[in-house]
């Protein structure tokens, strides 16, 4: 779990150094997901920790606030924005974060830890904090105009992106094309990263950040570079959601490009 805590920490760093200095009436700008503005979007990342960690070190007790969840909403158990400054958000979120972290580093990436769907292995568990991270971070970068460097931490995004191909049709209800897709993609580094069988005839090529802004529904399929080759690879990208929840679109998450 050392590697995954690692980059994740280093996500949440990244995500902090955009944040850090903001004053308070940028914290209330809006942002391109579902219509938060940032301090709202720091605190939906901090309730999802806060949940992340007491899954991990009190699953009774976390049946018991997914319970109340159903009934009363994320605010009522884990609190909200109301009344806090930008600044009160920011280092509430540094402290729960980092409990999350501890509460993860405690396990082995087999460990499985209870969820709002089914169960997750530790490792799936974090990875899929860092792509949540990383997503919502690159919306605050996009509304306050700041660059949002990428690195090779994007291969577990990716990963996430590839592994739920078949959600994504499963999600629409849709049959998932029999027809394996070979997805090559060039990391930020210049790496050359690739999954399915190498004589797919369906293929996806192109950038790695690219390709994770399109299944995190940052960007659709027109707006990137990204080369498709076959119709099991297209249909695919048109619909592409690494996410839980029910099915969405780009258009629907975003407010700005």
């Amino acid at each position: 779990m050392d590697e995954i805590c690692g980059d994740l920490d280093a996500e949440h760093g990244a995500l902090d150094d955009i944040v850090c200095d903001l004053d308070e009436a940028t914290w209330s700008s809006q942002t391109p997901a579902d219509g938060w503005d940032i301090k709202e979007t720091i605190v939906h990342l901090i309730q999802a920790d806060m949940a992340a960690q007491l899954a991990v070190v009190d699953a009774e007790g976390f049946a018991e606030a997914k319970s109340k969840i159903a009934t009363d909403g994320f605010d009522e158990v884990f609190g909200t924005s109301s009344n806090k400054s930008g600044a009160d958000v920011l280092r509430w979120w540094r402290d729960e974060r980092q409990k999350m972290l501890a509460a993860f580093r405690s396990l082995g990436p087999k460990d499985r830890i209870p969820w709002f769907g089914p169960d997750m292995s530790a490792l799936s568990f974090a990875t899929a904090r860092l792509m949540e991270t990383w997503s919502h971070g690159r919306d605050v970068a996009d509304t306050v105009g700041r660059d949002w460097v990428p690195t090779d931490r994007l291969r577990h995004v990716a990963h996430i992106g590839v592994s739920t191909r078949g959600w994504s049709f499963v999600n629409r209800g849709l049959a998932l094309p029999e027809d394996p897709v070979r997805v090559e993609l060039v990391a930020p580094s210049g790496d050359h990263w690739t999954w399915g069988p190498q004589d797919a005839e369906a293929k996806i090529s192109g950038s790695a950040e690219e390709f994770c802004l399109l299944v995190t529904q940052r960007r659709h399929i027109s707006e990137t570079n990204l080369v498709s080759v076959g119709d099991a690879a297209s249909d695919w990208l048109e619909i592409a959601q690494a996410f839980a929840g029910p099915p969405t679109l780009p258009s629907q998450n975003r407010l700005i490009k």
